[in-house]
C-alpha cells in the first residue's frame, strides 16, 4: 500500500487497459489469500548492506540523521521534497512546513500541474 492508500503488488502485471471484475481484484491485500504475509510489519534498516528488522525509533532516529547529514554536508539546498498532489492538502501542507521551516529549504513540488 502506498502512502494515497492505493494497494498492489510489485510483482503484478499491470492490467493493459481492462477494468477489474472484482473488488478482490483491485485490492488483493484485502483477504487474506496470503497477502497479508507479504507485508512488512516492522520497519527495515540496512546495516552491512543486509537489511535487518529494527524499532521505531531506531528507523526514525537513522532518517533523521541522513537528513541532518546531508544539511549540514551541503547545506539545506541539498534536500529536496517530492509530495503527491493526490494526497490530501493536510499532507502536503505538512511536507511543505517540515522542508521550508525544519530543514530550511524551498525545493519542494507536490506536481500538482499533472
Amino acid at each position: 500500500m502506498d502512502a494515497n492508500r492505493a494497494r498492489f503488488r510489485a510483482d503484478e502485471r499491470p492490467s493493459r487497459g481492462r477494468s477489474p471484475r472484482s473488488d478482490d481484484e483491485v485490492r488483493p491485500d484485502t483477504s487474506d489469500g496470503g497477502h497479508m504475509s507479504q507485508r512488512l510489519t516492522t520497519p527495515m534498516v540496512r546495516e552491512d548492506g543486509v537489511l535487518r528488522e529494527a524499532t521505531w525509533e531506531e528507523a526514525l532516529q537513522r532518517a533523521a540523521d541522513g537528513f541532518r547529514s546531508v544539511v549540514d554536508a551541503h547545506g539545506p539546498t541539498a534536500f529536496g521534497m517530492f509530495s503527491c498532489s493526490k494526497t490530501t492538502n493536510e499532507v502536503n501542507y505538512a511536507a511543505q512546513r517540515f522542508t521550508r521551516r525544519v530543514i530550511g529549504s524551498n525545493n519542494i513540488d507536490s506536481c500538482n500541474r499533472t
